[in-house]
């Protein structure tokens, strides 16, 4: 059944929708099957997508014709659709209001996905009015609280030299500990790895216990503020309560230094919302393992990278893993830097949409993946800045020298970066970083072909 007439209408100006402020704004890649028309099977995704099905029902009366959601624009040679969704359709709490994603997903990404006539339909973008952006919840903390935790300026306090220990399975509690105060004598933040929690050979209990000791001893032994993302992540809501009341008791006078890792692809909103409510002053570290299921650029259906990142903002997620924009092991592009300003500033252009936040704190980008000192300068200059967090395993653990050393190399690759020296220059006068060529030779012949040459001269 052809639906254009109801569910579709070109007339509309994208510029008047969102001076309305009345429809949330979806720009998707879409492809009918084979013998379908594309405007008739847009149509028919608007209408899954709202207040229609296949065919027409008794039951319809105007009001719910004024809430459809309509096809506003197509190209059908570059495959674009994008859809209008009057704001009302999405569910709000009723305890207070406010919106959910789980409703916003259940209609933008949701029937609409198995239908029939539909080849493939993937979400590249999506734009928030002012009044229904106002109901998502947003960060309750930010990299700024993790900057005066570490005393530095909350304005530009800078780089988060981190790591996750590895291997991600198979350390006991105090192996674990003591991999985690080497890394803290060099480095500022360690996270555990998205399935790290309550294994039967390391508990949750007993492993929290010896970190927490360790994060004081390498304070002590320091004088500088270490910082720690504890995963919470579990099926059931009070499960994950049990789990942060937990360790910020056992962290007590360091409980601010402590984050909450949610591995928010799998666990969904749901877990998200949950951390960012229970314990709205933790740093609220939102982990995507999984998300290429659906995100990753083989995948033709589902959404982008891009599209999870700008919801985690909405969730509160304070800071998200956005990849490594291909200087790293993960899938990306350098023309990544988008998801990084989408959710770090106030005011940022997306593929389709440009979008104001409202004031609404920002998401710090966590960078992991297969980095290292060499890989970081590259890094910085495609990015443009240097007030991020850093993950770095390999790049901490494979150093020669040791995790302590791997993260001095780390935070000299910035310092590097950030003075505009010439790596292989300042090589000769840092000895961390220097030994970082030798650790990661495979990138250091692929970044810098005649750093032997250089540093054998040096030496």
């Amino acid at each position: 059944m052809d639906q254009s007439n109801r569910y579709a209408n070109l007339n509309l100006k994208e510029e008047d929708l969102i001076a309305g402020g009345r429809h949330v704004l979806c720009a998707y890649i879409m492809k009918p099957k084979e013998g379908y028309g594309y405007l008739e099977t847009a149509a028919h995704f608007a209408a899954e997508s709202s207040t229609g099905t296949n065919v027409a029902v008794s039951t319809t009366d105007d009001f719910t014709r004024g809430v459809d959601a309509l096809v506003y624009e197509i190209d059908e040679q570059k495959e674009i659709m994008k859809i209008a969704y009057p704001s009302d359709l999405f569910d709000r709490n009723i305890i207070d209001g406010r919106a959910m994603l789980a409703s916003f997903l259940t209609l933008t990404i949701g029937n609409n996905q198995g239908m029939g006539d539909v080849e493939y339909a993937k979400m590249y973008d999506f734009w928030m009015p002012p009044e229904y952006l106002r109901l998502y919840d947003g960060p309750s903390t930010d990299i700024s609280d993790l900057w005066r935790v570490l005393g530095r300026p909350v304005q530009d306090g800078g780089f988060i030299v981190g790591t996750i220990i590895k291997p991600k399975l198979g350390l006991r509690p105090q192996p674990f500990a003591k991999a985690a105060y080497e890394f803290w004598l060099g480095g500022d933040f360690i996270k555990n790895d998205e399935p790290q929690g309550n294994q039967v050979f390391a508990r949750l209990k007993e492993t929290i216990t010896a970190v927490a000791d360790a994060m004081r001893r390498a304070q002590d032994d320091t004088g500088q503020a270490k910082l720690f993302s504890a995963n919470i992540t579990a099926d059931d809501y009070r499960e994950m309560i049990a789990r942060g009341d937990f360790i910020l008791e056992t962290f007590a006078e360091n409980a601010d230094h402590v984050a909450f890792l949610v591995d928010g692809y799998v666990a969904g909103p749901t877990a998200i919302t949950t951390a960012r409510r229970q314990f709205p002053s933790q740093y609220l570290h939102y982990h995507r393992a999984g998300h290429g299921a659906v995100t990753s650029p083989q995948t033709q259906r589902g959404y982008t990278a891009f599209v999870l990142a700008k919801m985690a903002r909405l969730q509160g997620a304070s800071g998200i893993h956005v990849g490594t924009m291909s200087y790293g092991k993960m899938e990306g592009e350098k023309g990544d830097t988008d998801i990084a300003y989408m959710i770090e500033r106030d005011s940022a252009d997306g593929p389709f949409y440009h979008q104001e936040w409202q004031g609404m704190r920002p998401t710090t980008p966590i960078i992991s993946g297969g980095m290292n000192a060499l890989r970081l300068p590259g890094f910085f200059d495609n990015l443009g800045h240097s007030n991020l967090i850093l993950t770095a395993g390999g790049g901490s653990y494979g150093h020669v020298d040791g995790p302590a050393a791997g993260a001095t190399s780390l935070r000299q690759a910035e310092q590097c970066w950030r003075e505009g020296a010439d790596p292989l220059e300042f090589a000769r006068d840092h000895l961390e970083f220097a030994r970082a060529f030798e650790s990661f030779p495979a990138d250091a012949d692929r970044i810098f072909p005649n750093w032997r040459n250089v540093l054998d001269d040096a030496a």
